[in-house]
């Protein structure tokens, strides 16, 4: 099986192209500013160096910051026909875009801070007269704490809506929450919480984010708090993801979710390795993708479960699907018994004496 990391080179993308190789025949390293797609004729076209990708992945694995988003979106629409991926294209739009984010979260009864939207300086000041401060104000794009500032009065506020309303787009105004300087991180992989860790803002600073000279801790979560953390990434899409929340008098309130996360911070705040977690579920999300598209189907046979799909080798070794581990139960410990015949074989756990 192959599979491909498309990012800008981060540490933490290099960590996940290693730890992909232990599970991987093959695994490609790309920069995601080194591609170009072409649109128009019969078929959408994808360009590496100037070059037509031609080579066929299981999996793989696109991330990047916001400035990517337009390429992000394309490569995986035309790429996840035929690898499994685990942000669906629409997620990078939807989740570097803050505003785009949080209409998402209202859709799906996600917990999140009472956040207005304007695009005018007159608009933003009318509503600056109504509001309670101190008040967070934010760009819908942006990441590690940047395009996000705070006002304790209006008369800071106006200032600053003077200022956003020179970019000539829409900003955003979010109630403030007194967290004492800190956040939670839930890093949610599949349907689980993977890892989280507190950030504590370092002094003098508002933003928790670590680019901004914050520090972490890893901490546990409730199952409420994980639940939330989960429903955001189901909400946007995406398989493997950060979510940032401010938890207030125990509730969990998401205020961003993170596509392309550092795994820096929350492996050596919770001493886990992210990275391998990711790789894991991408080769089980490459495996599975690749049993729909053979047309497997799993149904109950009483007492027994049977699977129909095609076998798949290596060299002359037969190798079994992952889910036949899953539903024999069988380990390396257990001693089994094999009967082959002409197109059948048969495996049973041997009794303990």
């Amino acid at each position: 099986m192959r599979a491909a990391v498309i990012s800008q080179g981060s540490i933490s993308s290099k960590w996940i192209a290693e730890e992909l190789k232990k599970h991987f025949d093959a695994v490609d390293v790309f920069d995601i500013r080194e591609f170009e797609v072409s649109l128009g004729g019969k078929e959408p076209e994808v360009f590496y160096e100037g070059k037509p990708l031609k080579k066929e992945y299981d999996c793989i694995y696109a991330k990047g910051s916001f400035r990517y988003v337009s390429l992000l979106r394309s490569l995986t629409t035309i790429l996840g026909q035929h690898a499994y991926m685990p942000i669906r294209p629409g997620a990078f739009t939807v989740g570097h875009d803050k505003l785009l984010t949080h209409l998402k979260l209202q859709t799906a009864n996600v917990p999140q801070p009472k956040t207005y939207v304007v695009s005018t300086a007159e608009a933003g000041k009318k509503l600056l007269k109504r509001i309670q401060y101190p008040v967070v104000m934010k760009l819908p794009s942006g990441t590690h704490g940047k395009g996000v500032m705070f006002a304790d009065s209006f008369e800071s506020a106006s200032s600053m809506v003077d200022a956003l309303a020179l970019l000539k787009q829409p900003f955003m105004l979010q109630e403030y929450l007194e967290t004492h300087g800190t956040d939670t991180r839930a890093f949610v992989i599949g349907d689980e919480v993977v890892a989280a860790m507190k950030r504590v803002a370092a002094e003098g600073e508002k933003r928790a984010n670590i680019h901004q000279g914050g520090s972490a801790l890893a901490c546990e979560l409730d199952e409420y708090t994980k639940k939330v953390a989960i429903d955001t990434a189901r909400a946007v899409g995406a398989d493997v993801c950060a979510v940032d929340m401010l938890v207030t008098k125990g509730k969990p309130l998401v205020i961003e979710i993170n596509l392309s996360p550092g795994l820096q911070g929350i492996t050596r705040a919770t001493k886990i390795n992210v990275a391998a977690k990711i790789a894991k579920f991408l080769h089980t999300g490459a495996k599975h993708f690749r049993m729909k598209q053979a047309g497997l189907a799993i149904k109950e046979v009483v007492p027994e479960k049977e699977i129909v799909t095609h076998p798949e080798f290596r060299g002359t070794r037969m190798i079994l699907p992952d889910v036949v581990t899953t539903l024999t139960k069988l380990s390396e410990q257990d001693e089994v018994s094999m009967v082959m015949e002409k197109g059948k074989v048969t495996i049973r756990k041997e009794e303990e004496k």
